[in-house]
């Protein structure tokens, strides 16, 4: 009896997804110890606005609008760091666990969509469509290539947003099937894509895409059915065509209408090093390469960093770029071809396609990252499993069946099992940045990590045996080509930090790469962070060498607000040039109106300066932006400054003395 039991649940796929789900916890638990990571440092550890202590909710609005990455700020994934830092402080592991329990729960999202596009759009879901879809969702929970949104804990922004727009399409599609099953209306379909797609967007600008999944689903699954007329025929629905007018149509149009002219500006791209025709031609490669990355996994394929890729400058530089974009539209054609013998594979393929519309074509984003995958490849594991299986005619036990069930099983197997190795790895940071350095030896962000790892661990001895490794390793990533400004700040903040000389060659290779450009993030962190240090923690750094290196940054055209407020703080604490620093800030405001901070140091800046006309401007702003309450604490002093800045004025004017 109980044999046969266990036999009936394990023929179950609620059994396998079960599995799966168990066996990718399990994959992915050595990667809970490891540590924070590159942009985990900016959105996270030295992000003060997540660092809250109570529950309140001006500090809980505080820290959903205090990310750096994005305008948008990306406020429902910045509050959920928040309340992993109210309960367990700025303990990297449970963040780490947090990003698993989301990954999981995708892939239970991912399961229950996939089991009702499987059915179709005009029967209920049978074994054989639960099936595909467990085996679909199995292979997509420990496919590699989403390592990076999982245990990077800063890109839980990419998988909690593609949370809701799973749950978003899952509505849509069972809504659209009531409407053609049980006459219903389209409001079900239609909410649930218009909530998954504004919920997504308060965690990354990715889920703006939502839409575009849903008409991709429309055009392929539901043909735009309506309801079944008297004679049998089926009509257009209407509502769903307005539907996608309203939701897709004319916010694109629209969106075109502001955003695009922008990108055809000289200041758009000058941060990059790569203009928008070889943005265009280089992604032609990367997604090709993306699909193998997906598919195919090996180690040096998914090495986290990919800054040492050589730019396509034309359609034969290199000539992979030509054979690249042949066979990106040999697959698009497939796809088309196959969307009515096979619409799952075709849907597979077009959600890969649609997925990378934003990240792979005219915004000026860094060109690689492995994370941007996350929904792409759930597209491709539906695409891989449908053709796989292919229509099962034969029956459940025939050789073919076996063989197909035997390769998926062995291709999992071997995802699984690549993903528990790279989770392992991600354990600690010494092995990590080993492990990276190895799998990208020409990555400058590989060798730069690995040499700021080593760094931590000499504990800034002397006499540890990390000090040379460190040394060397930051020298080769300096060295290497395309390289950012990060490695020569680190060799002069760790000599600076062992009191050991610091050789002009590195400010002269610092201050160089500076005036070629384009300065990026990078690089303003890394002279920020040297004048943080002879500012506050006290490098002996010369003065002199800092001015050069900031005036080498500022010598391009519209620097950055962070940049130009840096300069602010350098001048007016370092170079003792109070009207030089006042300006700066100004600037910086003026550029990033949205931005307190610079707001606040505008105000510090004008009351020091006797400017109380603008001191009272500032505040003014400062009010302007303090939704919820999010700014009190930081406005509170600062009213009372303003407040003693006018009686000690009026206390010093004539009016005063009668």
């Amino acid at each position: 009896m109980t044999f046969r039991f266990v036999a009936g649940l394990r023929s179950r796929p609620w059994f396998w997804l079960l599995a799966a789900l168990l066996g990718t916890a399990a994959a992915y638990a050595p990667g809970i110890s490891g540590s924070f990571l590159f942009d985990d440092f900016p959105n996270i550890v030295d992000n003060e606005g997540v660092h809250v202590t109570t529950w309140s909710v001006p500090a809980l609005l505080n820290a959903a609008l205090s990310s750096p990455s994005s305008e948008f700020k990306r406020p429902l994934a910045s509050l959920s760091f928040a309340m992993n830092y109210l309960i367990s402080g700025a303990d990297p592991a449970a963040m780490k666990a947090t990003n698993i329990v989301i990954h999981l729960l995708n892939g239970i999202a991912a399961f229950a969509l996939l089991r009702l596009l499987s059915a179709g759009a005009t029967r209920e879901p049978r074994r054989r469509d639960e099936a595909l879809a467990a085996m679909a969702a199995a292979l997509w929970l420990v496919m590699p290539i989403n390592v990076t949104a999982v245990l990077y804990v800063v890109q839980r922004m990419e998988s909690l947003a593609n949370l809701f727009v799973l749950l978003a399409l899952l509505g849509y599609v069972a809504g659209r099937r009531d409407m053609l099953l049980r006459g219903r209306s389209i409001a079900v379909a239609a909410t649930s894509i218009v909530l998954g797609s504004a919920f997504g967007l308060l965690c990354k600008e990715t889920a703006i895409l939502t839409p575009l999944y849903a008409a991709i689903i429309e055009v392929i699954v539901f043909r735009g059915q309506g309801h079944a007329r008297q004679d049998g025929s089926v009509r257009t629905s209407r509502s769903v065509i307005t539907f996608f007018l309203l939701v897709l149509v004319l916010p694109f149009i629209a969106g075109s209408i502001m955003v695009v002219p922008s990108l055809f500006t000289h200041a758009t791209w000058a941060p990059r090093s790569f203009t928008m025709p070889e943005r265009l031609l280089s992604e032609c490669r990367i997604v090709v390469d993306y699909i193998a990355w997906t598919l195919l996994p090996t180690p040096p394929n998914l090495s986290f960093y990919h800054d040492d890729f050589i730019v396509s400058t034309g359609w034969l530089q290199p000539w992979t770029t030509l054979v690249s974009a042949l066979a990106l539209a040999a697959l698009a054609m497939t796809a088309w071809l196959l969307r009515k013998r096979k619409p799952l594979v075709a849907l597979g393929i077009a959600l890969f396609f649609a997925c990378h519309t934003l990240t792979a074509t005219i915004i000026p984003l860094e060109l690689i990252y492995e994370h941007r995958n996350y929904f792409s490849s759930l597209g491709l594991a539906l695409a891989l499993v449908t053709l796989a299986r292919a229509d099962d005619a034969t029956g459940i036990q025939s050789p073919r069946r076996r063989a197909t069930i035997l390769g998926l099983a062995v291709l999992g197997a071997y995802y699984l099992g690549m993903t528990a190795f790279t989770a392992t790895r991600w354990a600690n940071p010494l092995s990590l940045a080993q492990e990276l350095a190895i799998r990208a030896p020409d990555s400058p962000r590989a060798q730069y990590e690995l040499g700021r790892t080593y760094v931590i661990a000499s504990g800034y001895r002397p006499t540890s045996p990390f000090v040379q490794p460190a040394y060397a390793a930051l020298e080769k990533a300096a060295a290497l080509p395309r390289s950012s400004t990060l490695a020569e700040q680190a060799l002069i903040f760790f000599a600076a930090k062992l009191h050991q000389p610091i050789k002009d060659a590195w400010w002269a290779s610092m201050e160089a790469k500076l005036r070629t450009g384009p300065v990026s993030i990078e690089d303003e962190s890394a002279i920020m962070s040297l004048a943080t240090c002879a500012l506050q923690q006290g490098c002996d750094l010369p003065f002199n060498k800092l001015l050069d290196v900031y005036q080498a940054a500022l010598s391009h055209p519209a620097p950055h607000s962070r940049l130009l407020a840096a300069y602010a703080d350098f001048a007016w604490s370092g170079l003792d040039d109070h009207t030089l620093g006042y300006a700066m800030i100004r600037l910086a405001t003026e550029k990033e109106p949205a931005e307190p901070a610079y707001h606040v140091t505008t105000l510090r800046f004008a009351l020091a300066m006797g400017d109380r006309k603008v001191a009272d401007d500032q505040m003014a702003r400062l009010r302007s932006l303090n939704v919820g309450g999010r700014l009190d604490a930081t406005i509170a002093p600062l009213q009372k400054q303003i407040e003693a800045a006018r009686a000690a004025s009026a206390a010093s004017s004539p009016a005063s003395t009668r």
